[in-house]
């Protein structure tokens, strides 16, 4: 299989991490949606990333639908989120949190690298947003008392919080700052395992030039 997209993506770097952790090899083409939009198109008409190409050709999108595949592939027993039931929506509630904090850290990147003159009231939606997420996620890891989120062994939830955090972290420091002491702690626990110390690239964000 093949894996689309740099690690500084938040949205790559989880579905690379899960592979890994499921001990699923990859090779990874690290095209940027700039650079090599026209490479990515040969596999996905939206010239996103994540983009996993299969053995036979066919590419999955987004990286919420690559780790349901990669979930069924490795059997229910392996996976790292419950088949189903309310054990299964509460994770994906993070995981969602988690990848809607990301698309905002990345609007907001872009308004700022990208244009010349920035919205101010889509500059402040964006950050008022980021914020938002930050202080309900900050609030539950708080309040959960195992090692990870939900139990003794990382989950999609996990990885999705701590590389979002990673990003929003190198993007917006001034937004995610010492004050959420839960998350920090949550990201530090996360970066320290092997796989998240393979899997990293320092942001490279677009140039507007």
């Amino acid at each position: 299989m093949i894996l689309i997209g740099q690690f500084d993506s938040p949205f790559v770097r989880r579905v690379a991490i899960a592979m890994r952790l499921y001990g699923i090899d990859f090779e990874h083409k690290p095209w940027s949606t700039f650079g090599d939009a026209d490479k990515i198109a040969a596999h996905n008409p939206l010239r996103r990333v994540p983009t996993l190409v299969l053995d036979s050709g066919e590419a999955l999108i987004e990286s919420a639908m690559i780790l349901d595949y990669l979930d069924d592939r490795v059997g229910a027993d392996k996976a790292m989120i419950a088949r189903s039931g309310e054990a299964r929506w509460r994770h994906l509630r993070i995981c969602a949190l988690a990848m809607g904090l990301g698309d905002k850290g990345v609007s907001l990147l872009y308004e700022r690298v990208l244009r010349k003159e920035q919205l101010d009231l889509w500059v402040e939606r964006c950050k008022s947003q980021i914020a938002g997420v930050l202080e309900v996620l900050e609030k539950e890891r708080v309040a959960v008392k195992t090692p990870y989120w939900f139990g003794e062994r990382a989950g999609h939830a996990d990885i999705a919080v701590a590389c979002v955090l990673r990003f929003v972290g190198e993007a917006h420091p001034e937004l995610f700052d010492a004050s959420y002491r839960s998350l920090k702690a949550h990201s530090a626990t996360c970066e320290a395992l092997p796989s998240f110390k393979e899997i990293v690239q320092p942001l490279a964000p677009p140039s507007g030039d």
